[in-house]
């Protein structure tokens, strides 16, 4: 069955990158059913490396703040949630429980090229499931990579196998502070029919 126009619109037309909130929160409830879709979307061997912090408080903020671009400094303050998508190296672990028709873990253990390509591959997909998920339950986001990981992994991940990612600013857009929509690629400049 195909999604009405409408399901299509909130999804990707009508769907902007937010640069400004609206000073509403989001609660805690929603987090959790944002990150129950998402760890329904599927990933290679179903590794699910992604991990996701969600930083909302005051004293979350201030600790995120020294790893933040300039240009992404302001608006990730504002933001009612800034999502840390991460990747845990040590996912393979997990494939017993997570793939246990095959000794997945084997394909991934002492092959570090495997767990970084794995680790980054899909919890890049799994943190585009979460601004899908989040744009299907009625909230924008504005997803970023200008910031310095190492800061944010000494910050949050210090101690465990976890690397941040990328960021993804959470919460109701303020449409005010939109750009124009950039430029698209046509089909015949970003697709191909074989």
């Amino acid at each position: 069955m195909t999604l009405s126009d409408q399901a299509l619109d909130q999804l990707f037309r009508d769907a902007r990158t937010h640069n400004g909130w609206l000073p509403k929160a989001v609660d805690d409830t929603v987090l959790k059913q944002l990150t129950e879709l998402v760890l329904l979307g599927p990933t290679s061997a179903n590794s699910s490396p992604g991990r996701f912090v969600f930083v909302k408080t005051p004293e979350g903020k201030e600790k995120l703040r020294p790893a933040l671009s300039p240009g992404n400094l302001e608006k990730t303050m504002a933001a009612p949630v800034t999502v840390i998508v991460g990747m845990d190296m040590a996912f393979y672990e997990h494939l017993p429980k997570l793939f246990p028709h095959a000794d997945a873990r084997s394909w991934f253990a002492g092959n570090d090229k495997a767990i970084s390509d794995t680790a980054f591959r899909n919890s890049t997909l799994q943190g585009g499931y979460l601004i899908l998920a989040a744009r299907a339950l009625g909230l924008d986001t504005g997803a970023m990579s200008g910031f310095d990981a190492a800061k944010v992994d000494e910050a949050f991940f210090a101690g465990t196998t976890v690397k941040s990612n990328f960021l993804v600013n959470l919460g109701y857009g303020d449409p005010s502070k939109l750009f124009a929509r950039s430029p698209r690629f046509a089909f015949d400049e970003a697709a191909q029919i074989v």
